[in-house]
């Protein structure tokens, strides 16, 4: 598995090898010992999430306050998105700062998002299956949503239209004006 570093050091693309031939393909969707390497620490994951989504579909930005914070491995499986993580801790060099790559079943990358990052997702192909693997459970209490066109972070996403979004989405807040990481 080839590790990818990005303009923010702590979020990693994980790139794996694919051996395929007419029946299909294998490949080596996760190693601990190859992902604690590439982090540098220990890391358990506690739970596994997979979503469906059409296209147009714009998911995020989500975070969750501590002790609640999630890190996430994050990949598409079905289809095409545009994955993006935003630092939202206070202390960082590079707060407020985002990192935004293709995911998609034909590159089988991986994201890297630890805590103290807001992650959204964007639907490229006509359907996107996104699965991820989380460092805690989910907790709605804890949930916050930071508004995906936030002009101080300034995402470039790539749609033309408008994107679909729920309602909790649609009520995020400003990275100004949110509970963010201390």
């Amino acid at each position: 598995m080839k590790t990818i570093k990005t303009e923010i050091p702590d979020v990693l693309i994980f790139e794996p090898k694919v051996f395929g031939d007419d029946r299909g393909f294998f490949f080596e969707s996760f190693n601990q010992q190859v992902f604690q390497d590439a982090v540098g620490h220990t890391v358990e994951f506690i739970q596994d999430n997979h979503s469906k989504s059409t296209k147009g579909v714009l998911r995020g930005l989500h975070f969750q306050l501590p002790p609640f914070g999630q890190g996430k491995l994050v990949r598409c499986v079905v289809g095409e998105v545009f994955d993006v993580a935003v630092d939202i801790r206070r202390n960082s060099a590079t707060f407020g700062k985002w990192v935004g790559i293709h995911l998609s079943a034909d590159n089988n990358r991986e994201l890297w998002i630890p805590e103290g990052f807001a992650h959204g997702f964007y639907v490229i192909s006509d359907v996107a299956e996104f699965v991820y693997k989380a460092t805690n459970y989910y907790a709605p209490t804890h949930e916050r949503c930071i508004c995906w066109d936030d002009k101080d972070i300034n995402i470039e996403w790539p749609h033309k239209t408008p994107p679909f979004l729920s309602a909790k989405d649609q009520s995020g807040k400003s990275l100004m004006e949110s509970d963010v990481f201390q």
